[in-house]
């Protein structure tokens, strides 16, 4: 595909308006907001009005003058047409590893009798991390299996199925619905992580009869480095499940200041400790980027420049790097990788050019398609320079393979 013809595709696209939403450097072709999103125009001000002048002027005031106690759940609703949940299902609370902490140890819990928590290989690490703390804790087993055989190891001992939605590395897409029908066959509870779906896929948690669910605030919900996550608890378990990490958040009277705990009602009860103002107020600014937007165009447009991202550079690199990423578009999230021998260092040198992707071990090369933000000439751009790097042998010099602490 020309320039010119990638420039018609954005000339017709519903989302092209979108990209305003964002403060993108010029000259850069961003292609990593599946590890951090890019910067909402919005953001500055949302964080010097909450530090200059609520906190600055108003002080503590504010958390009742600003109904700061509230954000956990007002800001959270504001997620619900993003992740196809009520708002009452959500809460922005802690950091994805701990959300998937306390929903673990949640759903273990209320599953007595049972000692299994089944899970894919090569998961995300940090969900193998959490699973593995809480099985050592409790004497539980972990059961580690490739990805396809999920569904066929649950049995009368699995209390959780612990599942990353959209995997980190390939992109490939669990088919939810199923799996949820199939821990539910089995008595057991499903917990997600859609960090690499919230924001870039269309989701419906309800009407696939989630259980439990955390996300990343930071990827594609532009929330900002080290943004709070979200938590979903879906209604029928709210009372049946307690907080592991009972702190004062999650009392029902936490300015009663009393020795005992006694939870809240509802989905507030998976708090812990005090919400986090200052990120909560860019995550806010990052969960309106998507005012007005319906999850479906953001999806089809993640698929088309996908695809449009696959066609040309194999067009262009023939066998020099290898799709490692599911085909069809509909198997996959809204990143795409391609393996390389020396993926480090054609990266490094990427990113030189001004393309900005990332890097997994041992060889894999991501790409991530935000649809709010891509526009399809950077598609067609990035894939041409990539052509140049590999036919040039770019990436070959000792500054493209000194590796830094994050790939």
């Amino acid at each position: 595909m020309t320039l010119d013809e990638a420039r018609q595709l954005d000339a017709s696209d519903p989302l092209a308006f979108a990209r305003e939403r964002f403060s993108l450097p010029e000259g850069v072709i961003y292609l990593d907001g599946n590890s951090l999103g890019a910067l909402p125009k919005a953001a500055p001000a949302a964080l010097a009005e909450a530090a200059e002048r609520q906190w600055g002027e108003d002080l503590i005031s504010s958390w009742n003058k600003h109904e700061w106690i509230d954000w956990p759940t007002t800001i959270a609703a504001k997620l619900s047409p993003v992740v196809g949940a009520k708002p009452n299902q959500l809460l922005i609370a802690d950091s994805t590893s701990v959300c998937l902490f306390k929903l673990l140890a949640a759903a273990v819990r209320a599953r007595p009798g049972r000692g299994t928590i089944v899970t894919q290989q090569a998961n995300f690490p940090t969900d193998l991390y959490v699973a593995q703390g809480l099985a050592d804790m409790l004497g539980l087993e972990v059961k580690a299996v490739p990805s396809g055989q999920v569904s066929g190891a649950l049995d009368d001992d699995t209390a959780v199925v612990m599942l990353t939605h959209v995997d980190y590395r390939s992109a490939a897409v669990h088919d939810m619905r199923a799996i949820n029908d199939a821990a539910h066959a089995a008595g057991a509870l499903a917990v997600w992580d859609l960090s690499h779906s919230a924001g870039a896929i269309e989701l419906d948690l309800d009407g696939s009869g989630c259980d439990l669910a955390v996300g990343c605030g930071y990827k594609y919900l532009n929330g900002g480095p080290g943004s709070p996550a979200f938590i979903y608890v879906a209604d029928g378990l709210q009372g049946e499940l307690a907080n592991p990490l009972q702190g004062w958040m999650g009392h029902a009277e936490p300015f009663a200041f009393v020795d005992d705990y006694r939870p809240n009602q509802g989905i507030v009860r998976f708090l812990t400790g005090t919400p986090s103002i200052l990120a909560m107020a860019a995550l806010e600014a990052g969960l309106g980027t998507f005012d007005g937007i319906a999850m479906g165009d953001v999806q089809a447009k993640s698929r088309k420049l996908s695809r449009l991202f696959v066609d040309e550079v194999e067009a262009r690199c023939g066998s020099e790097v290898r799709l490692a990423s599911p085909r069809d578009p509909a198997q996959r999230g809204s990143h795409i990788v391609f393996a390389h021998a020396e993926g480090y260092a054609v990266m490094q040198a990427l990113i030189a050019r001004g393309v900005i992707g990332d890097f997994r071990a041992p060889n894999l090369m991501r790409f991530g398609f935000t649809p709010l933000y891509t526009r399809y000439p950077d598609v067609v751009r990035a894939a041409e320079i990539l052509t140049e790097i590999l036919e040039a042998r770019e990436w070959d010099q000792p500054r493209f393979r000194a590796r830094a602490k994050v790939t």
